[in-house]
């Protein structure tokens, strides 16, 4: 298998079981949806849940991985706001559970990075 083709299939795997635990486990996702957004946060996780499924599965498939994973890159920058109302409502909590809503702010960089770098390898169609 070639390496760009495993990188494309380990992002769809990440975007597979991120988009599973927003079905499995909703109430941790529930927690950071924006107040801003309107409705009810379990659509809000529940709709992102599945977008998140929708996009593993278009990067699976080398005919939309391309386009699947342009998305992505969007996908991820796009749920940024989430991470930051993470990091601000766990500001006061102990230190580790502070490090991990603080780590997750950098971390969408090197998804989007990533997502571009896999739709950029894939073949266009």
């Amino acid at each position: 298998m070639a390496r760009s083709a495993r990188s494309a299939l380990l992002l769809a795997g990440l975007l597979a079981s991120a988009g599973v635990a927003h079905f499995v486990a909703p109430k941790q996702f529930d927690a950071i949806v924006p107040k801003s957004l309107p409705g009810s946060p379990r659509t809000w996780t529940a709709v992102s849940g599945a977008a998140e499924l929708a996009l593993a599965a278009g990067i699976a498939v080398p005919a939309t991985r391309r386009r699947s994973a342009q998305a992505a890159a969007l996908f991820f920058a796009g749920v940024f706001p989430a991470n930051v109302k993470m990091a601000h409502d766990w500001r006061h909590r102990p230190t580790p559970a502070k490090a991990v809503a603080y780590a997750r702010l950098p971390l969408q960089v090197p998804l989007i990075l990533w997502a571009r770098a896999v739709g950029r390898g894939a073949a266009r169609t």
